[in-house]
Formats: C-alpha cells, structure tokens, sequence
C-alpha cells in the first residue's frame, strides 16, 4: 500500500458516493484531506466516520455551497491561509435537475454545480497546487457527456431548459475544461484529466424525486453496469495516486484506461469560448 502521509488531497462533494468513497480510500493512504460540501452536520458525520475506520485524524471540512460562485471565492480564500500547498484536487461534487432552478446570483444552477464552481474553485487554487513537487487534478464527467452539443450557457429562461440536456453540456464542459486547462498547465507541475466513473448506485439525482431516482437506477442496470461508490471510485483513486500516470495530462478516462471522449469535446474553439464566457460570469460575483 503506498505511502501518502504528506499528500493533502481536496475532494468536493465529498459526504456521499463517489466522493465519501474516495475520501475513504485515501485517507487509508494516510493523506490529509480536505473535504467540501454544502450541508455541515453531514459533512461532520463523514469526517467522524473516516476517522474512525482509517484512524486517520487529518481530516478537514469546509461548508461551501458550490452553487454560489461568492462562497467559492471566501472558501479557497480560507484553504489557502490553511494550507501552504495541495497535492491532488478532486472535482466530484454534481447534480441533474431536471426543473429550472436560477440562484440567487442569477446562475442556473446545473451549469452553476457541475462546472462553474469547479473551474473557478479550480482557478483559484492552482497557485496552492503550484507549490506542490507533483500536481493532479481529477475532474469527474460523465458518460453522459457525448449527448452534449456544445450550446453551453447559463440558461435563465426555463422556456429553454432541457434538464437532461443541460446535465449533458455541463459534462462536456467539465472535459472541455480539462482539455483547455491541461495546454494551459503544460508547462508545469500539475496534470489534469478527465473521469468518467459509470454509472453508480447513489441517491444522484434523488432530489428530483423517487420516480427520477428510480429511472436513472435501471437504466445502468438494464445496461448491466451498476457500480457501487467503491467500483466507481477506482478510476479516481488511479488518477490520484499511480506512478503509471505520472505526467500524463489532457486525457479523459475509464475504467481505469485512457479512452476518447466526444468528437465535440476537443473543439479547442469551444472551449477557448466556454472558459471566456466562465472568467465573464464568475468575474461579475
């Protein structure tokens, strides 16, 4: 078993599924970990769980509604006077909704949650990862990210809200993003790449309702790929902390495999827009 006593890792949406099961994993490794999610009392409950079971007491948590690109900015802002470097950012935190949902700050929320927060909390962190020896950020996309088209905005009409398809594109930005910033980063010490973990059995999606739920649950079974948290984490633990991977950036993966992802996500065009109209909208919070 490797040794990660003086790597600290951050995971978003860390209190459930893929996230709670790959905190678990490294903090078997000894890492110090830095967890993130939007409800403190569950977030508390993990923390004392992971403590217990790997006898790993460093362990740090970080109510942050990702949702809100304010409280991305005041939380890094916190990590980075807590913390003089970071070794592996995960990026996991995602939700589908399928109704439309604006917050407060005028952002649709699908795009707001599953890509915005990322690449902003992403931006801000990477002079801490920067002062790591060896760098990686994992970001988590989807298979679901070859039904995207490309038509990535901030959507505040629900007149033009497809929930399915916006859940879609935020994928796909997710590995445009990955992409783009890999070229940026290629100069220096840290990776990134793209997961896509399977289609796992977690309450994903359950705040759309039981029938919702229930419907995303079978369609991985009738596909017969069901994977339980630990299954759909091995690919993120992989990325995070195998030598054979080292170096290796720009690349979307899984199963443990590097693969190719959609035609449309290595439109450098699209992305060099995406992360533009991003730097916009997050500028103006």
């Amino acid at each position: 078993m490797q040794d990660f006593t003086n790597k600290i890792c951050l995971i978003t949406g860390a209190t459930s599924g893929i996230g709670k099961a790959t905190a678990l994993k490294l903090a078997e490794l000894g890492a110090s970990l830095i967890l993130i999610s939007r409800n403190a009392s569950k977030g508390k409950i993990v923390c004392d769980q992971i403590k217990k079971e790997t006898n790993n007491k460093k362990i740090i948590f970080y109510k942050l509604d990702l949702s809100l690109m304010k409280e991305v900015k005041e939380t890094t802002q916190k990590i980075k006077s807590d913390f003089d470097h970071i070794d592996i950012l995960i990026n996991n935190a995602g939700a589908r909704y399928l109704e439309h949902f604006v917050t407060t700050e005028g952002i649709e929320q699908t795009f707001a949650v599953n890509y915005l927060s990322h690449f902003l909390l992403t931006n801000l962190l990477v002079d801490r990862l920067k002062d790591s020896s060896s760098a990686r950020i994992i970001n988590i996309s989807s298979g679901a990210h070859f039904s995207g088209d490309g038509i990535i905005e901030n959507i505040t009409s629900p007149k033009e809200y497809d929930g399915r398809k916006q859940y879609a594109n935020s994928k796909l930005a997710n590995v445009l993003f990955t992409y783009e910033l890999a070229r940026k980063l290629e100069n220096t010490n840290i990776t990134v790449n793209a997961v896509d973990p399977g289609g796992v059995a977690t309450n994903f999606a359950r705040n759309n309702g039981l029938i919702s739920w229930f419907k995303h649950r079978v369609y991985y079974l009738m596909k017969g790929n069901l994977l339980t948290p630990e299954q759909g984490c091995e690919t993120v633990i992989y990325l995070a902390t195998s030598p054979e991977v080292e170096g290796i950036t720009g690349k979307y993966f899984n199963d443990k495999k590097e693969t190719k992802s959609s035609s449309i996500s290595y439109n450098s065009n699209i992305a060099k827009k995406l992360l533009e109209s991003s730097e916009k909208i997050t500028l103006q919070q």
